[in-house]
């Protein structure tokens, strides 16, 4: 067990506050079951001058989510006992139904609700209620792949797994986590807290930079299973140390969780009930992160360190980089190697992932090759065998085209170049399409050389968004702001035609929902 370097990690701590610019933020460190780092920095309301405690609670945002697995198997044992209830929350899909256990590994295909919300016309500052959350979830005919076939993330597997537990029992969810989770690990400010309109202890989470500056955030969503609670550091850092104390007790509700979980193939998947595994600085650990708009979160345990580390502001800085900045501090690793790097060279170009429905654009840059593929960029180092590596990508190139490895979704992709276009005649595809899968319309508008897209459905009329094209038929729509955080990002556009002028409809896609069809509206 390697010896805390507490100098190094009182010098890490000491310079979060500057490195993650913001409002405010909290930090603890738990060793052997003890919490040797503990801070807190900045205001919880900069306007009204509220500073920010260890005793704040804050959203934990997606680190909700190993706490409602961790409660699905307190209470029922095991996943499948819950099976019998999803064919009613899901009454209109079509081939085989995921099952309750690929939801908790989100290996169900299902398409992410909050990007779908964008296709159903919510404005970011929009309302969305419980009841929502339901609707547009049991619209679901199809998901991207077989059910246990690959990873998909879906926040969406997470709200239905909360459902059934709720309907399963009888009882109230919140409660369930208040009796069960909560209070046996000592966590007495931790609460169920869906409503994100209304934070709690005054706590306000904020947009921007250091840069633009900071303004408050808007929320009006309610949350459940996959991001609906709300905790302090303190309540975090007890958390942590439940998990310690427990360490030994193979029943214990985090060993359960974190034994390792496999594709329906074999292959052994990174992610399983609501938690990542990764190997971080040569240390196998258990990770989870997560964001809404205005608050980031992180925590990572180190089982054979019995070290636990977690990072929470009220912006959107990250908070993965702030805990792997201590977690380097404290154990003298480095989280990211950059062996044998060499300079990038012929990576840029244009592709398209034909099966996924994606685009695909890689940039040679000083640093090594920039990715756009999913919710945000990667950056691959370039290495001497010719592949370019990211922590959750590897390319390759061949004759054929650019080859893509994501070992933790099971996906290995073969995209293929495509011509660039500087410019596109909008008003060719310009028009009314209506979606039949979930009832969704898009208008594309051509103003002056200027091609803009509308959504609307049910959560109402949308905003305009811009709309480029990239290559022949085919666009991409840069949704940058929405009702989660982070929002989808770009999704791309294929036009269909069923001649050389008549166009037929076209599909849509992102990362978190993809080959969405579209038919014309004549």
């Amino acid at each position: 067990m390697t010896d805390i370097r507490h100098a190094a990690l009182e010098h890490a701590l000491n310079l979060l506050p500057d490195r993650y610019r913001g409002p405010a933020g909290v930090a603890g460190v738990v060793k052997d079951g003890k919490v040797i780092a503990r801070r807190a920095w900045g205001f919880a309301d900069m306007e009204g001058r509220r500073p920010m405690t260890p005793a704040t609670r804050l959203p934990i945002c997606s680190m909700s989510k190993h706490m409602t697995c961790a409660l699905l198997l307190d209470m029922f044992g095991d996943p499948e006992a819950l099976d019998p209830l999803l064919p009613e929350l899901l009454p209109d899909f079509q081939g085989p139904l995921p099952k309750v256990a690929d939801l908790c590994h989100n290996q169900s295909g299902l398409r992410d609700y909050w990007a779908l919300t964008v296709l159903q016309g919510a404005a970011p500052e929009g309302v969305f209620t419980e009841e929502d959350g339901l609707r547009l979830l049991s619209q679901a005919r199809s998901g991207h792949f077989a059910p246990g076939s690959g990873y998909s993330y879906s926040n969406g597997n997470f709200r239905l797994l909360a459902e059934m537990i709720r309907r399963a029992s009888g009882r109230d969810f919140g409660a369930l986590l208040r009796e069960r989770i909560f209070e046996p690990a000592a966590m007495s400010g931790a609460v169920l807290a869906p409503d994100t309109s209304r934070p709690l202890d005054g706590v306000v989470g904020y947009e921007g930079n250091d840069t633009v500056g900071f303004l408050p955030a808007t929320n009006r969503i309610f949350w459940f299973g996959d991001a609906g609670i709300s905790a302090s550091l303190d309540d975090m850092l007890a958390w942590e140390r439940h998990i310690d104390a427990t360490r030994g007790d193979p029943a214990s509700l985090y060993n359960r969780i974190s034994v390792p979980v496999s594709f329906a193939d074999g292959t052994p998947a990174s992610y399983g009930y609501g938690i990542r595994r990764e190997r971080i600085g040569g240390y196998q650990a258990t990770v989870h992160g997560g964001g809404l708009r205005g608050f980031c979160s992180y925590r990572m345990h180190i089982a054979s360190e019995r070290l636990s580390i977690v990072v929470l502001f009220n912006h959107e800085a990250s908070a993965m980089r702030a805990a792997s900045s201590l977690m380097e501090a404290a154990l003298d690793c480095r989280t990211e190697e950059d062996k044998d790097v060499v300079p990038a060279e012929g990576w840029s170009g244009l592709w398209l992932d034909e099966v996924q429905g994606l685009y695909l654009r890689t940039e040679e840059q000083k640093d090594g090759v920039r990715l756009h593929y999913a919710t945000a960029a990667s950056l691959c180092k370039p290495l001497a065998d010719g592949s370019a590596r990211a922590r959750d990508a590897v390319l390759r190139r061949d004759e054929r085209g650019l080859i893509m490895e994501r070992p933790a979704e099971n996906l290995v992709v073969l995209a293929k170049p495509v011509t660039p276009v500087a410019w596109a005649d909008g008003g060719e595809i310009a028009g009314s399409y209506i979606c039949d899968e979930n009832g969704s319309r898009l208008t594309i508008e051509f103003r002056d050389g200027a091609t803009y897209v509308g959504f609307a459905g049910m959560l109402g009329q949308g905003p305009m968004e811009r709309m480029y094209p990239l290559a022949e038929d085919l666009w991409i729509v840069t949704t940058r702001r929405s009702m989660d955080a982070a929002p989808p990002g770009d999704w791309t556009v294929r036009i269909r035609r069923n001649s050389p002028q008549g166009i037929s409809g076209l599909t849509l896609g992102c990362w978190l929902a993809r080959n969405i069809d579209y038919r014309i509206e004549h």
